[in-house]
């Protein structure tokens, strides 16, 4: 039986380096950053920009979570190229955006739920 060592099997375990992050996520690690010490007595407007972050968080991990789904399949190899993998890529975040509007999944409240906030 061969053993994998971890850095194999985790490729992101490997990077040291920070991932890119697109406004969005800046924004929601901002925003999250600088409410982790608040008090439980927010302002509305804290309490909106805590769910705001929470919705792009969400929106952020279900578009990884589809990437790493669709990698894990073959493609489309009759009709596959660079632009409609670019393009597939819009539609997944688009997706994930989606998705995350919905709060069907539940981690913007979890997130929220850190942060003292009720589901409102």
């Amino acid at each position: 039986m061969t053993v994998m060592p971890a850095s194999a099997a985790f490729p992101l375990a490997r990077t040291s380096a920070a991932l890119p992050l697109d406004k969005q996520a800046k924004a929601a690690a901002s925003a999250a950053s600088g409410a982790q010490g608040a008090a439980p007595g927010k302002s509305e407007a804290e309490k909106a920009e805590l769910r705001k972050a929470a919705q792009s968080f969400e929106a952020i991990f279900l578009r990884q979570m589809i990437g790493a789904m669709r990698s894990a399949t073959d493609g489309d190899t009759l009709l596959g190229s660079s632009a409609t993998d670019q393009f597939r890529d819009l539609m997944d975040a688009r997706v994930a955006e989606d998705m995350a509007s919905k709060q069907s999944f539940g981690i913007a409240d979890m997130v929220l739920k850190q942060f003292g906030i009720d589901k409102p």
